[in-house]
């Protein structure tokens, strides 16, 4: 269990959606929806296109409401907020969007102080704190950049200080990162992963990008027609999904291949790395327990929250009792399967 993990297991959450439904008129968009987001966690919620994301999120800052179920942060139902309170909550839930949403006739300051003057916040305050966010995203020397003048991960930068000018509690991250080029991608989770652990700021993000789950959340739920199909720490999530849906949002970042051409002598087996018993994938002990003969055809590990990842295709020279080799090799491998 990670560090992370263990804190938050005894901490209370901080957000918290209890038998969540959504309907629009006949369309059901969302339903049972379970979920507990504790404070300083990264947690993404993935699905594919219409799978109830967005309209998920809309609900956590009460854009709209739910047809059914409950909305707590730090305990309080947000459905009964009005007036001063919805305010509030408003300036503790920021969000920030796929396409930035920036004002064209103000510059990258003016943008990032918009809402503290909706705020009423007094001229002194409002330049110390759009100082301190210019420094915080790496915008100190595009200050009086205009929008057209940046690129796209420079307008997700200025759309990031501009959700954290208020000092919210809760970020809300709407597909940050689609509209985004990889490099551009990796900045802005680099970002993210910076101010989360500078400032202890609860995120929520919703992807369609695996890459991004990876790279950056602590837990992830998939979603599927509205409905919470597989949730748990990424390493697990990834290690071994459960649901189809998983699956197939994982076999587009590369992770399925064919099985090769192999001599009709060798057995060939697939060792899979899930992480659950943080095994180590060591050529070395392989050779040493399966024999000198063995061959490596394809693999891929990677490494996501300190657990080692992915899965090994090996040949090996047939034997009279391929069970008890099949046997070694799941000493090393927390699942073996023979592909011929």
């Amino acid at each position: 269990m990670t560090r992370f993990s263990q804190e938050i297991l005894a901490s209370t959450a901080q957000l918290q959606l209890r038998g969540i439904g959504k309907r629009y008129g006949a369309l059901s968009a969302l339903k049972g929806i379970d979920l507990q987001i504790h404070r300083g966690e990264i947690f993404g919620i993935i699905g594919r296109s219409g799978a109830g994301k967005s309209s998920l999120l809309r609900l956590i800052n009460r854009l709209e409401n739910p047809s059914e179920g409950q909305v707590l942060i730090d305990g309080r139902d947000i459905a009964i907020f009005d007036g001063a309170r919805l305010h509030a909550l408003r300036r503790q839930v920021a969000m920030i969007f796929q396409h930035f949403n920036l004002m064209a006739t103000r510059t990258v300051a003016e943008n990032i102080e918009l809402p503290l003057l909706m705020a009423g916040v007094p001229h002194t305050e409002r330049t110390r704190r759009v100082e301190e966010l210019l420094q915080l995203v790496g915008l100190g020397e595009r200050r009086n950049a205009y929008p057209a003048q940046l690129s796209g991960g420079q307008k997700q930068r200025v759309g990031i200080a501009r959700a954290l000018v208020l000092q919210p509690d809760i970020l809300l991250c709407d597909e940050a990162t689609s509209a985004l080029d990889p490099e551009s991608t990796q900045t802005i989770l680099e970002l993210l992963r910076d101010i989360n652990h500078r400032l202890g700021l609860t995120i929520v993000l919703i992807t369609h990008e695996m890459e991004v789950i990876r790279d950056l959340c602590h837990r992830v739920a998939v979603l599927e027609r509205g409905q919470v199909v597989e949730q748990g720490e990424v390493w697990r999530v990834f290690g071994g999904p459960r649901h189809e849906v998983s699956q197939i949002l994982l076999n587009g970042t590369g992770r399925t291949c064919a099985v090769p051409d192999t001599n009709s002598q060798e057995l060939l087996l697939e060792l899979h790395f899930t992480g659950e018993r943080a095994l180590e994938p060591d050529l070395a002990d392989l050779v040493a327990t399966l024999g000198q003969g063995l061959r490596l055809l394809q693999g891929g590990i990677e490494r996501i929250q300190g657990r080692a990842l992915g899965r090994l295709r090996l040949a090996l020279p047939y034997v009279d009792d391929p069970e008890a080799l099949i046997a070694r090799a799941r000493q090393l491998a927390d699942r073996v399967e023979r592909l011929h």
